[in-house]
């Protein structure tokens, strides 16, 4: 039976430990389990109404009391050079008490008037109540940056490696880390902002920027993506154990087979497929799609959770991957290899001769990889050329094949966005240089995959939603109004319509894309349709999956990569009852705060994995630097114009200056610039040929001449030789104005 602690010994754990004051910390130190975590609740209320404690962001504290970390503002220094802040927080009172800030060494230099996060230990017996170590300071300064450092007499430089940041960072000589000339290292600002060089100092050295696989390395330090395993998460990986079959399902008898890029790092899901044997669904399938079982390793809370949660997700770069998960689970306990046992969650699926679900059935259990195959090799087999690994099981593929065409079925009828957009592949030597740069194939393996997954996805969100339990949904919303305008204008301006007036649906803007279907307009489309989409995140609210066009969608098929699917594997668990590892109550009341954790994960891993293939792209074009490339216009703005080559799909600027011999106005709505002298419009999409002026590795820039748009040279204007032609805006000044009054007008 839990003995619950006295009101005094709550508020006296709660005055020796600040950081440790929610309720489940409190239920932790005294112990307290179960149904007597209601009294513990009740207690606390009492002491509340009281006085006693007061609650603050689900934690308590004595009345008055400040966090233990906390928002500070600056004051002045004092007579003495000492600095005082006082907390911003709204309930402080009418006489807030004074915080003496303890500089340490390297802190950024503070001034008055400064916002800072501070640690606070409460003190006795001084004219101040608290002392504040500074965490950072937050709305003032860039605080870090990635270069590379230039040694110099009085300490030296560092030129950044961020595209479009051409200020140099000066290092005192106290603080280059005993950093080496031309090496890559990290750094962050010190001293207060003032006019001239930033100043900086060096907290890492990174090694040689033109080493092998750098490129990556500069990629995730400069987006903070955690690729060191605490000991604690290691330690709890390695003492991992395969599961046993226990109370598991058995589905070893299934010939399930994985397929997988050929260069797969991780296994996290099999299928299999097999005519339904009830006469009543005749042409119908029953398709079978198991999962890695992580939950079953990677336990609620436990060290591999939190670094779980913390990365949100693998983050993949041509040459190497940063695991959500330590090797020896993510490339072996989990990983479904062929003809070892795997713990799994499985369903199965049945669906009828139109690829429609009748029904679904999930299940925890063993399963045994009868085969791992690579995509281009399944399509092979298909097509009449098995080899020696596919031959014996080309009866299971051509089920798979035809369950595959009743599925297709159903998606025709669904109508999900059908951009084609292909996707480009870096293929690196040994050593890390570029050797190649090619668009990945595309087969129906893939997707024949893609269509099992999406159909198990949904079976997990309609599972739960049925259950009426908690999960994170996968949610992709409308485009807004105003990026459908403009989608609507570009497609107006290429000869194509977007119906006006009625709810969107995918299926009206593949009726857009199916129009421009092989015109010289194809590309220009597929790209303004996908800019008009929002960025699709997850939510513990159902807001549906717009591009998919489906009203319940989750992440279920790739727990080893993503932290979304664990979420719901757990969900599952617990709504099955299947073990103790599911979805814990403190992973309920924190889903929201992990939905905002992940989503930004993802985004920062795909911004990562952009900025990586750009320099890798750069590197690879940096010895062809005035060679011709003809490319399309992908991208229009003020400052110039952004082409994508059609050899590489790299994406190159080319500044404003070197676009014909005219002022051009910038028109934002239709995303084009026009000639003042001549009219000439450019916009997204146009082809063009240009000249290879620049490529910088280190940043990823790509500067581009333009020779000429359409096969054509631009038109000089009006302009003649050795006489001034002043820029002549006025006239689009006028229009600009007009539009704007149109654009209000609407809006009203």
């Amino acid at each position: 039976m839990n003995t619950l602690p006295t009101k005094d010994q709550i508020r006296q754990w709660i005055t020796e430990n600040p950081g440790l004051t929610g309720k489940r910390d409190l239920a932790k130190a005294f112990g307290i389990k179960g149904d007597a975590r209601i009294d513990l609740k009740r207690m606390l209320k009492e002491l509340e109404a009281e006085g006693g404690l007061e609650k603050k962001a689900r934690s308590y504290r004595e009345p008055g009391a400040l966090p233990p970390v906390s928002v500070l503002l600056v004051l002045p220094p004092d007579s003495n050079g000492d600095l005082f802040a006082q907390p911003l927080e709204a309930d402080a009172g009418d006489s807030p008490p004074r915080i003496l800030i303890m500089p340490q060494k390297g802190d950024v230099a503070l001034a008055g008037g400064m916002k800072i996060l501070a640690r606070l230990t409460p003190v006795g017996g001084q004219d101040y109540g608290y002392q504040a170590r500074l965490i950072r300071a937050l709305g003032s300064n860039p605080l870090k940056l990635l270069g590379v450092f230039r040694s110099s007499a009085e300490g030296g430089r560092i030129i950044p490696v961020d595209k479009g940041v051409d200020k140099e960072w000066k290092v005192a000589r106290d603080h280059t880390f005993d950093a080496r000339d031309g090496e890559l290292v990290e750094a962050e600002q010190v001293g207060p902002k003032r006019l001239g060089l930033p100043q900086a100092r060096i907290t890492a050295r990174l090694g040689d920027p033109n080493g092998p696989r750098a490129v990556s390395l500069i990629a995730i330090h400069q987006h903070g993506i955690p690729d060191q395993f605490p000991d604690a998460v290691i330690a709890e990986a390695d003492a991992a154990q395969p599961a046993p079959l226990g109370k598991r399902e058995d589905l070893r008898h299934l010939p399930l087979l994985t397929i997988d890029p050929i260069d797969a790092r991780d296994r996290d899901d099999a299928v299999y497929a097999e005519a339904d044997p009830d006469p009543k669904n005749p042409g119908g399938f029953l398709i079978w799609v198991a999962i890695a079982d992580v939950a079953y390793y990677v336990r609620p809370n436990s060290a591999l959770d939190r670094e779980a949660r913390k990365r949100g997700n693998s983050t993949y770069f041509p040459d190497r991957v940063v695991p959500m998960l330590p090797d020896v689970l993510s490339g072996d306990l989990c990983s479904l290899h062929e003809h070892v046992d795997r713990a799994c969650m499985a369903v199965q699926m049945r669906i009828d001769a139109h690829g429609q679900k009748l029904g679904h059935r999930f299940t925890r259990g063993l399963m045994r990889s009868q085969g791992s195959l690579h995509y281009a090799q399944v399509q092979d087999a298909i097509d009449g050329n098995p080899d020696a690994v596919t031959a014996p099981l080309l009866p299971i593929l051509t089920t798979l094949y035809a369950a595959y065409d009743a599925l297709k079925r159903a998606r025709a009828l669904r109508q999900p966005l059908d951009l084609e957009l292909p996707e480009r592949k870096i293929v690196l030597s040994d050593e890390g240089k570029v050797t190649s740069v090619a668009f990945k194939a595309r087969f129906d393996a893939h997707k024949l995959i893609e269509e099992c997954m999406i159909l198990a996805n949904v079976a997990a969100a309609e599972e739960l939603v049925g259950l009426k339990r908690p999960l994170l949904f996968r949610v992709h919303e409308e485009p807004s109004q105003d990026k459908l305008e403009s989608l609507r204008e570009v497609a107006e301006a290429s000869g194509f319509t977007l119906a006006k007036g009625q709810v969107l649906k995918t299926a009206h803007l593949n009726r857009l894309l199916a129009q421009a279907q092989g015109t010289e307009f194809d590309e220009l489309m597929n790209i303004s349709t996908l800019r008009s989409m929002t960025q699709a995140y997850y939510n513990a609210q159902n807001f549906g999956h717009f591009g998919l066009a489906l009203r319940n969608y989750a992440h279920f098929t790739s727990p080893i990569r993503r932290y979304s699917d664990l979420i719901v594997h757990r969900a599952l668990i617990a709504g099955h009852g299947w073990g103790d590892d599911g979805l814990s109550a403190w992973d309920v009341e924190n889903l929201d705060e992990t939905a905002k954790l992940i989503s930004d994960t993802e985004r920062r891993s795909m911004v990562a994995e952009r900025d990586t293939n750009d320099r890798y792209l750069a590197a690879f074009l940096s010895e062809r630097v005035g060679n011709e490339f003809a490319g399309r216009i992908s991208g229009v703005q003020r400052f110039g114009l952004f082409v994508k080559l059609d050899e590489t799909g790299a994406d190159g600027l080319v500044p404003i200056r070197s676009v014909g011999r005219e002022y051009f106005h910038y028109d934002q709505d239709r995303q084009v610039l026009i000639g003042s002298d001549t009219g000439i419009e450019i916009g997204i999409g146009l082809r063009v040929n240009v000249r290879l002026a620049e490529a910088t590795p280190m940043t990823g820039g790509i500067t581009l001449d333009l020779l000429n748009i359409e096969g054509a040279t631009l038109p000089t204007g009006r302009a003649k030789p050795g006489r001034y032609q002043p820029r002549k805006p006025g006239k689009f000044a006028a229009k600009d104005a007009a539009t704007k009054r149109k654009v209000v007008r609407k809006r009203r």
